[in-house]
């Protein structure tokens, strides 16, 4: 039994950075999914993957799963990298790409 410890990223239905903050433990898969051949659905045997615990700090999730012998992995979440733009800056007269319309 091993899981996955991570702060999600904001997804692309959002603007800001709502509910970004804090750390989920996930558990691996055990079994892997399987296609049911009538219907098509993918289904597994595996009822630790529908577990999903948050906490507020890294170290909390860390605490958990070492209390409770789960081997786990940490995840550290990658900065985002954000441009200023100013919507000003498309009609300069210095633009590096020239005004096409």
């Amino acid at each position: 039994m091993s899981a996955r410890i991570f702060s999600p990223a904001k997804t692309a239905m959002q603007s800001g950075k709502a509910k970004t903050g804090l750390w989920v433990l996930e558990f691996d898969p055990e079994t892997p999914r399987k296609i049911d051949p009538l219907m098509g659905y993918t289904s597994s045997r595996d009822m630790k993957s529908q577990i999903r615990l948050t906490f507020e700090t890294k170290e909390e999730a860390i605490a958990y799963a070492e209390k409770n012998a789960i081997s786990y992995r940490v995840q550290e979440p990658k900065e985002s990298k954000r441009r200023q733009i100013s919507y000003s800056d498309n009609f300069r007269y210095d633009r590096r790409t020239p005004w096409t319309h």
